[in-house]
């Protein structure tokens, strides 16, 4: 009797009529600074969170983006279950969107390899190629782009990370990543969903440590 009664006090849903709002000044601040940088940028590398690979969507940066060429990385794959990658990838080739997992160590030279192709297609067009790193907080942008100059360029960490989101709270200078041709990363701060109003989204967030 006692096991069905702690069974019943179990919570079954959960429930929130009011939106989760959390967009704190240097969010707003950073989300100006990608739009006012976006013109000289070639290249968007858009970083979710393999582990919650809807809920780590921002649409935000749908409309920051627009037309410019983007490429997804789901980071922390290792954290993720192998079988929902596979239908995450499924689903982003039929909507003919790159995406690629990785850990911030495997297949980050893949990502470079993406790079690369494209800067080498049009030297006249790209004299340097340019990437923005976006994400929502704590998806490991600054880990992804301290591989991507270790695996190009052989060198140590240029991006301040942290446990805790929140380390990057603008949108940094230039980083080199690879020397032939020239390819350039700018880290910018995690930028949350002004609003969100689905419960189980603002839950998966929050026990992810965004």
């Amino acid at each position: 009797m006692a096991v069905r009664a702690s069974l019943n006090l179990t919570r079954q849903t959960f429930t929130h009529e009011a939106a989760i709002n959390w967009f704190p000044g240097h969010m707003a601040k950073g989300l100006k600074q990608m739009r006012d940088q976006m013109r000289t940028i070639d290249l968007i590398i858009e970083t979710r969170d393999a582990r919650i690979p809807l809920s780590s969507i921002n649409m935000e940066f749908e409309r920051l983006v627009g037309s410019k060429a983007r490429l997804i990385v789901y980071n922390k794959a290792d954290l993720a279950p192998v079988d929902i990658q596979l239908k995450v990838q499924e689903e982003m080739a039929k909507r003919q969107q790159r995406a690629i997992f990785t850990d911030a160590n495997k297949k980050v030279s893949h990502i470079l390899d993406i790079a690369v192709d494209i800067a080498k297609r049009d030297p006249v067009k790209y004299p340097q190629f340019s990437i923005m790193v976006v994400g929502m907080p704590n998806v490991g942008k600054s880990s992804l782009i301290n591989a991507l100059r270790r695996t190009g360029v052989n060198r140590g960490k240029a991006a301040s990370t942290g446990a805790k989101p929140g380390v990057t709270r603008a949108v940094s200078s230039k980083i080199r990543v690879f020397d032939k041709p020239p390819i350039y990363l700018l880290d910018t701060p995690g930028v949350m969903m002004p609003h969100i109003p689905d419960t189980m989204t603002a839950i998966k967030v929050a026990l992810t440590g965004m």
